[in-house]
């Protein structure tokens, strides 16, 4: 892929970006540059460019606006201690972005141009990659999408799609320290079913989860969680996050897949849980077992995981009518989350090759 260059004439400044980077909180602020592709089914994958960030002049007819052919991943860029700047497992966002792509009818971008987009951006905007002291977790949050970008209003597969870059500085997920989460259990709304989209990374599975999300907030609670749509009882995945429990004998057990986010971190502790001797299943969990496995004393913790928090344990779920507070946070998450966060940040071996320098 060849990418032509268009600097900004009025980058941020240093000073004004030592302010943006010593507090970036997540989403709010956004580099000097975004990456952008097209593709139409004559040409491909064409025009590659960087060039200023800045808005976007879409026609009222645009396709993604109506019909929501949209895609998207999430994954962060990190300065090491020498300077270098790395990223995690990129290939695995390439991938799964792929298959969103196909579930989506949309081109599949190939996985070295993917790679290739998040580089180059990184390498022009590098000075916007915090850096991380031990404990502050500072990194460049990437913002890979895909959508329908074609002024047209019948229902069919947009023939001109766009495939852009955009990166925000983002801070510690938890300040303080890693804090647990209150789980709002819903049981009026579901995620996704069999056959539908709850394997791609798409906004419409967020959106369709905004509503229980605000159920959750309403009822103190951090996040909420989704049960099965067949049946109601299964456990599947927060609003954003995968699960794992503890069990007593030290094996993890997390919702299979099919109908949830395959999670780039969710695989990723599956793997290290194995190299630290943990036993991981993959495999349906009821709530009744949640609830009589914590009341038993058989689970004895519970964690989420995703991109922004890594890892965070769940302190207590509530439902209409009763809650039940989750193991005090346990030794398992922290050292999974430790090790896996120390080898993002350059301070531990990367035995896995998971780690992809960028610059």
């Amino acid at each position: 892929m060849e990418i032509t260059t268009n600097l900004s004439q009025d980058p941020v400044s240093d000073e004004r970006l030592a302010e943006i980077l010593a507090e970036p909180g997540f989403g709010t602020f956004f580099t000097d540059h975004m990456f952008a592709v097209e593709w139409t089914p004559a040409d491909g994958w064409h025009h590659a460019r960087i060039e200023p960030y800045g808005p976007l002049s879409l026609d009222p007819a645009t396709s993604v606006l109506h019909y929501a052919q949209e895609i998207f991943e999430g994954m962060k860029a990190y300065r090491h201690p020498d300077d270098s700047i790395w990223t995690f497992r990129p290939e695995a966002n390439a991938a799964r972005m792929a298959r969103s792509s196909r579930r989506l009818a949309l081109p599949v971008l190939p996985i070295e141009d993917f790679v290739e987009s998040v580089r180059a951006l990184v390498e022009v905007d590098r000075r916007w990659v915090p850096q991380a002291t031990e404990g502050s977790e500072k990194s460049l949050y990437l913002r890979p999408f895909m959508f329908a970008s074609e002024p047209f209003l019948g229902v069919r597969a947009a023939q001109h799609v766009t495939y852009m870059v955009i990166a925000s500085p983002a801070g510690a997920y938890f300040k303080g320290g890693v804090k647990p989460v209150r789980i709002w259990l819903t049981e009026d709304y579901t995620r996704a079913g069999r056959g539908g989209m709850g394997a791609a990374k798409t906004g419409g599975n967020y959106a369709s989860s905004l509503v229980a999300q605000d159920q959750a907030t309403a009822h103190g609670c951090d996040q909420v969680v989704f049960l099965d749509a067949s049946e109601g009882r299964y456990v599947e995945e927060l609003g954003g996050m995968n699960l794992y429990f503890v069990h007593a004998d030290g094996h993890i057990v997390t919702p299979e897949a099919g109908t949830i986010l395959e999670g780039i971190t969710r695989a990723s502790i599956i793997e290290l849980a194995g190299k630290l001797g943990y036993r991981t299943e993959e495999r349906r969990i009821s709530i009744d077992e949640w609830r009589d496995g914590v009341a038993s004393g058989e689970i004895t913790e519970i964690f989420a995981c995703g991109t922004a928090a890594v890892i965070t344990p769940v302190g207590e779920l509530v439902w209409e009518g009763g809650s039940l507070a989750s193991p005090p946070t346990g030794e398992v998450g922290t050292t999974i989350r430790k090790q896996l966060v120390d080898v993002q940040f350059g301070r531990a071996e990367d035995t896995f090759g998971w780690m992809h320098r960028l610059v």
